[in-house]
């Protein structure tokens, strides 16, 4: 061991100090501002806003580029070519953000249901060759069927045809 002596809730000082990184895409908003926030980026990637500051683009550098007077007050307000090209690059991370969001999302689910189906046929094996496991060392406490004291899928609980030592 290094001599690093870590909680046991697993933080670290740095965890703490910036707090718990497990919630940034929580699916259910916990408080009112956490739902306000959530909000942000699908307004930030929205086609309504991409089409404002591209519009704001061509207002504020197209034209200036063109020979047409833009007043000192429009720029002061609406900014400069940094300010306008680095919003539609926020628009765009934004964007990305949301679909990477949605996909882990899916992906959570999807590997889930995987895992699920992986235990129950774990499961089903240990019933179905509950002698075999017993002898590896395994315990065999699969439960019948769902209650009603078959086994499970209204199998036999061994493959036909296998003699029993």
């Amino acid at each position: 061991m290094s001599g690093i002596a870590v909680p046991e809730d697993g933080s670290t000082k740095l965890s703490v100090l910036m707090g718990p990184t497990s919630d940034l895409a929580d699916d259910e908003p916990k408080s009112r501002i956490d739902r306000v926030l959530q909000w942000v980026p699908r307004v930030l990637s929205s086609k309504p806003h991409v089409l404002l500051l591209i519009g704001l683009g061509v207002y504020l550098i197209v034209l200036p580029i063109l020979g047409v007077t833009v007043s000192s007050s429009a720029e002061l307000i609406g900014g400069n070519y940094t300010n306008v090209t680095s919003d539609i690059g926020a628009c765009i991370a934004a964007g990305g953000t949301l679909h990477l969001v949605a996909q882990g999302r899916k992906r959570r689910r999807v590997e889930e249901e995987r895992l699920r189906l992986a235990r129950e046929t774990h499961r089903l094996l240990h019933y179905v060759y509950g002698d075999a496991a017993r002898e590896l060392g395994y315990l065999v406490d699969a439960p019948a069927g769902p209650g009603d004291g078959q086994p499970p899928l209204g199998g036999r609980g061994r493959q036909p045809g296998r003699s029993q030592r």
